[in-house]
Parts: structure tokens; sequence; C-alpha cells
């Protein structure tokens, strides 16, 4: 049993102010493996000051300090990526291939994008030829709480920290509970690289205790927040009080519109392939699939038969296979809509309630796909966070459009066409903060974030590093004098 009770604070492994014990759960035995302490408001007040009394100086670093100390980092991080895998695939279940190869990887992949961005950003500049002596700079926030969930857990601590160091702000982060034990990998790494002492800090807690802490601090300047709409609402109100900059990466309930002239196998598979990935627990999936009248039939015998031949199993076993949800919670929570989707008169084609044949425990789920779904379902409308698609037919673009539109939602969008000007028009009308047309991948720096209830800015590339930046302008600026 691994012991991490101790928080990162002021650049060293601090004991929590009052101990309180969590086990972390292996989700593919539902057995503990790690003990880790959550924290409270009181340790908030220590990292909180701690990243105070490390702001000026660091608010006033160079660019070429920030960039070596980062590629410190990223040196750390690959020698210990595979540690970096385990605990993923521990913490959280993720099968260790995609652990490995996505999971961890995405950290990496963030810290080099941002070391690139920061080689280049314009922190300061002319508001124009005509003004030359208009002067608008770019300055660090301040003090940032960052609050990562347990679904990508180094995607998104790469996707927060990384900038905001790189602005020159200083940070306290606090992981989900659920999947700590990849984030306190990370804090070694940062302490490995050699950043100053209070510039970046960590603790463990749950959002009710730490997390509303974090929000309401007068101390912290931004809150940074990934993870479910609800609780992405409450950090706001939270953060209300002391007005401060709030950032949100949120819920989606994403689209995947498959035209009659796409090539529909190829459509099909990879759509159910890109949502039962991470076992479908990725807030980009693709959930509800909407399929073009005169291919429906076809398109949902292909699913059904490419569903059943998807594997479930240990994570701890090489292969392409998807592994169990993240916790008790989660899995209440799937078999709960996948129950609703079949009482609302949705029709299994594949998968459906209970475990998959040979598991009687891990929070393993079957890969279960709906036909004949219509928009206003709960599987529809609902973020179920697991391996469950929606098929839902439609007649013509206009429709497809309103269909995909028709939800709270507007982080990500597919669009599955031969036709190139139809991809490119219909992914003009798609209120969604990204589309995705035939497959093609998003680039690591390219901007991830949504519309409507998935979220306010945009984490990666030039964006990522804006979010933790204030613009000011300072008039009658001569150049050469400071």
């Amino acid at each position: 049993m691994l012991r991490k009770t101790d928080f990162f604070i002021d650049g060293k492994w601090v004991a929590p102010t009052v101990a309180k014990e969590l086990e972390v759960i292996n989700p593919a035995d539902e057995q503990a493996f790690a003990v880790i302490s959550l924290g409270s408001a009181a340790d908030v007040d220590k990292a909180v000051a701690a990243a105070q009394r490390a702001f000026p100086a660091w608010s006033t670093t160079s660019r070429e300090q920030r960039v070596a100390l980062l590629e410190k980092l990223l040196a750390a991080y690959n020698r210990r990526v595979r540690d970096m895998a385990q605990a993923i695939s521990w913490e959280m279940g993720a099968p260790i291939r995609l652990a490995l190869e996505s999971q961890a990887a995405s950290g990496s992949g963030h810290i080099e994008s941002f070391i690139d961005v920061l080689k280049g950003f314009e922190f300061e500049e002319p508001l124009n030829e005509k003004n030359p002596q208009e002067r608008i700079v770019r300055e660090p926030i301040g003090v940032c709480g960052l609050i990562t969930p347990w679904n990508w857990p180094m995607n998104q601590v790469a996707l927060k920290v990384v900038p905001a160091l790189a602005a020159g702000c200083t940070v306290v982060l606090k992981p989900s509970e659920i999947a700590p034990m990849s984030s306190i990998v990370f804090a070694e790494m940062m302490e490995e690289a050699g950043f100053p002492a209070g510039v970046f800090n960590m603790v463990n807690g749950d959002g009710p205790t730490v997390g509303e802490a974090m929000s309401r601090h007068p101390g912290i300047d931004m809150m940074s927040f990934t993870g479910s709409t609800r609780a992405g609402v409450a950090v706001t109100k939270a953060a209300a009080e002391t007005v401060k900059r709030v950032a949100l990466e949120l819920g989606g309930k994403s689209p995947n519109i498959v035209f009659d002239d796409a090539d529909l196998t190829d459509a099909v598979t990879r759509g159910l392939a890109h949502c039962f990935e991470n076992t479908g627990q990725s807030c980009n999936a693709p959930t509800r699939m909407l399929v073009q009248r005169p291919v429906y039939a076809k398109a949902v015998d292909i699913a059904a038969k490419y569903a059943a031949t998807v594997k479930v199993g240990n994570p701890a076993e090489d292969g392409d296979h998807i592994g169990p949800l993240s916790s008790d919670v989660q899995f209440d929570k799937v078999q709960a809509i996948i129950d609703a989707g079949i009482k609302e008169g949705a029709r299994v084609v594949a998968g459906g309630l209970g475990r998959p044949e040979g598991f009687n425990r891990g929070y393993y789920v079957r890969p279960t796909v709906f036909a004949d779904a219509n928009n206003d379902m709960r599987i529809a409308r609902e973020e179920i966070f697991g391996p469950v698609v929606a098929m839902i037919p439609f007649e013509t673009e206009e429709e497809a459009i309103a269909i995909a539109n028709d939800t709270p939602y507007g982080l990500s969008a597919y669009v599955q066409t031969s036709d190139k000007a139809r991809a490119q028009r219909v992914a003009r009308k798609l209120r969604a903060g990204m589309v995705q047309i035939n497959g093609t991948d998003r680039p690591y720096g390219s901007p991830f974030g949504g519309y409507k209830q998935s979220g306010l800015g945009r984490e990666g590339g030039k964006w990522g590093l804006e979010d933790f930046l204030e613009v000011k302008a300072i008039s009658g600026f001569e150049e050469g004098l400071g």
C-alpha cells in the first residue's frame, strides 16, 4: 500500500494541517492501492500564501528563464513517463497501453507545445502603426487555483499548470481525489526540475472542502476548472464573491453527423472507437451518432457488429481493450442511464445493463449501442461518461444541424461526408468549439473548449497562455526607457 499523505507547498512536502486519510481505489479490482490525505481550508491558506510570496519574483523572470525550467520539466517528465502511465492506470483504470501512449503522452505533448508558444509569444506590442506610444502589455494575472479531473489527469494538469507558469503566474493545484497519484508524480517532477519555492503548490482534497476554499479565497486571482457542468457552476458562484476570473472546461454531448455519401463502415466504426476509447470517459466523445436515413439501417448493423468485437479487459494487461470505469459512483450512473434508455424505448443493439461476461468485480461495463433514439431521451441529452452511443436518424442536412445543435452543450462535433463543400458548410453551422471532419486529428496547440454550457475560455496553444494574462494599456510609452 502506497502512502502519499503529504502535500507539496512552498517547495517542500508537508504534512496536512489535520490528517484525513482517504484510500485510493483501483477500479479494476475495487481494492485500495494507496492512501492520501484530504486537505482543508487551512492547507489551502498555506499554499496560497506560498504562491503569493513567490509571485513577485516569478512574474518578473525572463522568457528565457521560464523556457529553461519548462524544458527541465519536459526532460524529467520524459524520464518518468512510464511511472506516470502506471499511476494513471492504477488510479482511473486506463489500460496500460492507452495510459502510456495517450494519457501520459498528452502531458509531454502539451509541455512541448507550450514551450514553443512561449518562445514566440508577444507579451508587448504597440496598439498599431498610427499609435506607437500606446503600448499593449500582457502581464500574469497572479495566483491561480487549478482544479483538474480524473478522466484525463495529465492532459488537464499540463493544460493548466504549464501555461500558467509560462505566463508568469504561480499556482495551487487540486487534482481529483479519485485520481491523485499521477499529480503526485507530477509534483515530484516539478521538484526535480527546480522551480522556485512557492511557484507550484499542490493540495489534495475534495471539491466541497478544498475546491470551495480555493474558489472563495481572496488570495487567488483566477480559478481554472475542468469537470462537470454542475461543479463548474459551483466554482463560478463561489468565485463571484471575489470577482476573480474563471476559466471552465466542462461537459459535452458531441454529435457525429454521418451523411449518406460517407464511407459508411469507416465512419461508423471510427465513431464508435472514438467514443469507446478511455471507456467513454472523455468530454469530447462523439456520443450522439446522427445518420442520414438512406443508410441508417446499414449503419446500425455495422455499429452492432463492431461493438460486439470490442474487448473489455484488465488494464494491467497489454492490448487494445477498454478498461473499467473510474469509480463505483460512475458505474452506478452509467447503469442508471442505460436503464433509462431502455425504458424510454431506444433499441439496444449491443451491450446493455450489467458487467461484461467473465467479470464479477471491478467497474467494468458493456460497450453499448442504442438505435432508434431521439433527441428528447436522456441518453441523447445527458453526458453519460461511459461507452454508450445513441444512434439517431435524420433526413436532411438542415435537420442534422438542428438536432446537433439541440443540446445545452457545445464542446465538439464531428462530420462525415465525401462532399468537401458540405463538410465545411456544416462545420460552420455547428455550435461547438471544435469540429473534426472525416476523422482528422487535433494537433497540440489547437484551442480546446466549447460553447454554451461546455465552458468558458480555451486551453492549449496561445489561447491557453492568454487565459492566464491580464491586458494593460500604457499610454505615452517611449521605446528604450525601461
